[in-house]
Formats: C-alpha cells, structure tokens, sequence
C-alpha cells in the first residue's frame, strides 16, 4: 500500500494547487474530492477496525463527494491523517488476528477479506488520480513508473546488477528515510 501511496503523492506533486481543485464535469470529482473519500473510508475502516464496524456511525459518506476542504496543505493533512490511521491498523496487527471476523456494514470479513478489499479500493481510486493528474500536466509529465520507450534501458539496467530478494518498493522505503 505504501507503493500507492508514493505513486499519488508524486502525481500531486506534479501540480498546481487549483489543479487538485478541478472538476471536468458534474460527474466527476475533483483529485480533492477522490483524497477526501480515501481519506475518509481510511479513517472510518480502520479506526477500531478490530472491534467496531468499518462503516462508522459518525462517517458521512456523502459529505466526502462535496467540496469542502480549500487548500494543498488541508488536503494533504486529510490525507496523511487517512494513511496514518491504516498503517497505524495494519502494524499493530498479530498473525493469529488475520483470520479474526471483523464487520463491514453488517457483513462479516477475516481481516485479510478487509485488507484484500481495501487494496482493491485504494488503488482504483489512485489510478484516478495519476490519471487527472497526467491530464493535467500533458507533455510536461514526469513518469511515475518506466518512461515510455524506455524499457529496454530500465531492464538493462536492472539485469546489470546482481540477484536480490527484496519488495520492489524498498527502494522507495530507503528514498523516504534518507
């Protein structure tokens, strides 16, 4: 989840603040809109996720489809609060609680039901946002992933250094850390 996380992040880095803000018609939402639905499903899923069901009584759904939140730094404190609340979830979790039945609206999941649920849910709505935001940018886009054409290089590059066995997103870890 961390990988999706960064992927976003560097999407949103990539623009204007009034770019998070626009709505290209009265059936899409805005990237605000779509971080403050993520943020919000984080918040009311893995609060207490253990004990309480996922769908809180105190979540207002609809409200997270309105535009209420009016700046970068606003929007990216919903965001972190929402990713800090899941990670915070998801570390403290045992082996022996994966198999544990927790509720979402009424209906019983394992907790690796909920998580596999959620990385479903999670990236559909981030490929939203990578999307809005590679519109938005052009040809003045950077690549997230490998550059087109430039796959060849990418693999050479890779196949020149010696076997490993590590998560693909470690470099990224080590990236954040320093």
């Amino acid at each position: 989840m961390l990988y999706y996380k960064t992927i976003a992040e560097k999407a949103i880095d990539q623009l204007e603040e009034e770019q998070l803000f626009f709505v290209a018609n009265d059936d899409t939402n805005s990237i605000s809109i779509i971080i403050n639905h993520i943020s919000g499903n984080m918040l009311s899923r893995w609060t207490d996720f253990l004990t309480t069901d996922g769908e809180k009584e105190w979540r207002n759904r609809d409200s997270e489809f309105e535009p209420s939140i009016t700046s970068k730094e606003e929007l990216l404190n919903v965001w972190n609060k929402g990713w800090n609340c899941f990670f915070k979830a998801i570390n403290e979790l045992n082996p022996e609680e994966l198999t544990t039945i927790i509720y979402i609206r009424n209906e019983g999941h394992t907790v690796i039901d909920a998580i596999n649920r959620q990385l479903c849910h999670y990236p559909y709505h981030i490929g939203q946002i990578v999307f809005y935001a590679k519109m938005h940018k052009e040809s003045e886009w950077n690549s997230l992933s490998i550059p087109k054409n430039k796959s060849n290089s990418y693999n050479n590059d890779k196949f020149a250094k010696e076997k490993t066995i590590k998560n693909f997103t470690d470099d990224e870890l080590n990236k954040l850390k320093q």
